[in-house]
């Protein structure tokens, strides 16, 4: 698993679901961000990394939210 494609892909989903017109497309893209964000999470704490407890995983705010 590469780690720094991750970020990547949280970061691009945060910033669609940004700019997102409808509440469906904000609320996809906030999901798929909580879904990357939950995957770099166990990543960071199966490698024991310091970075893990101090990392806010999503605050992505949908349209129901």
């Amino acid at each position: 698993m590469d780690l720094n494609d991750l970020y990547f892909r949280h970061q691009l989903s945060m910033m669609r679901a940004q700019s997102a017109r409808g509440g469906d497309s904000r609320n996809r893209h906030c999901a798929d961000a909580r879904g990357i964000a939950g995957e770099i999470s166990l990543f960071q704490h199966q490698a024991g990394a310091a970075a893990a407890n101090g990392w806010k995983a999503n605050n992505c705010q949908g349209a129901h939210q």
